[in-house]
């Protein structure tokens, strides 16, 4: 398709336009980090680094790091495992339910995150009975995490079809031995470019997570969020939050570069 000078302008500056919306007030976080008001007047009253020392030595601010990276780990861990199986279940198998099956695995991600949170909390602590924990805010970041995992697995396995597992198993192989010879190898790009996507979503995650962490159990965004509106802690805030930024986007730029279909193709 052509389009005329006059379009591809107007289309340029829509996208600087929308990309502006979405960029530009990260850009006054990551100044504002630097900014030695308090008060984050503008413009910039000059240069310092006094935040992010603060930030360094905040206790609170290291222990949420932390947890927040333990429950992305254990629930990009249950999301890789699950979300393959279901995967390899729904791609090579037929069974009755097949299509409602796949669409219950898919729900999760589409469900706003505050009606998955009030849903988890209500079973949890009403029909388990169980007290609030790390265990509960895990299981309830791999309901959703299982998703990214089972998305990316499926459609590799779309692309790369059965006939090599055929093969290999008219050679004689068992399905253990076709899974991790000749599977595996294939999805390998698939599988972390998943979990990367998985551990990027739990790591930020805050609306699920207040409603499914349990008392003293404070991730990284929860954090920001208790300290935000605390007399001089906003700019220390905004010194986490740039951090936040970059661990979200790194894992996501490298899922995007292992999504690609050159390791899948090959």
């Amino acid at each position: 398709m052509t389009l005329s000078t006059t379009a591809r302008r107007l289309l340029a500056v829509a996208t600087l336009l929308v990309l502006g919306v979405l960029y530009v007030p990260l850009l006054v976080v990551l100044l504002n980090s630097f900014n030695p008001s308090q008060a984050m007047t503008w413009p910039l009253e000059g240069f310092t680094l006094e935040w992010w020392s603060r930030a360094w030595q905040s206790q609170g601010a290291r222990d949420a790091v932390v947890t927040s990276v333990q429950v992305a780990l254990v629930a990009t861990t249950v999301a890789l495992v699950l979300g393959t199986l279901l995967a390899l279940a729904l791609q090579r198998f037929d069974f009755f339910g097949k299509s409602s099956v796949n669409l219950l695995v898919i729900l999760p991600i589409a469900l706003p995150g505050i009606v998955t949170g009030i849903a988890l909390n209500n079973a949890f602590r009403g029909i388990l009975a169980i007290q609030l924990s790390v265990i509960t805010l895990i299981v309830a970041h791999a309901t959703f995490t299982i998703v990214t995992v089972f998305n990316n697995v499926q459609a590799r396995l779309r692309r790369l079809g059965g006939s090599l597992e055929e093969a290999s198993a008219d050679l004689g192989a068992g399905v253990w031995t076709t899974f991790r010879l000749v599977t595996f190898p294939q999805l390998r790009s698939a599988l972390l470019a998943g979990a990367l996507l998985a551990f990027a979503l739990s790591f930020d995650e805050i609306i699920v997570t207040t409603f499914t962490a349990g008392q003293g159990v404070t991730t990284l965004p929860i954090w920001i969020l208790q300290n935000l509106f605390r007399p001089n802690q906003a700019p220390v805030v905004n010194v986490v939050a740039v951090v936040l930024i970059v661990l979200s986007i790194v894992p996501i730029w490298l899922a995007q570069k292992l999504s690609g279909d050159t390791e899948g193709m090959r």
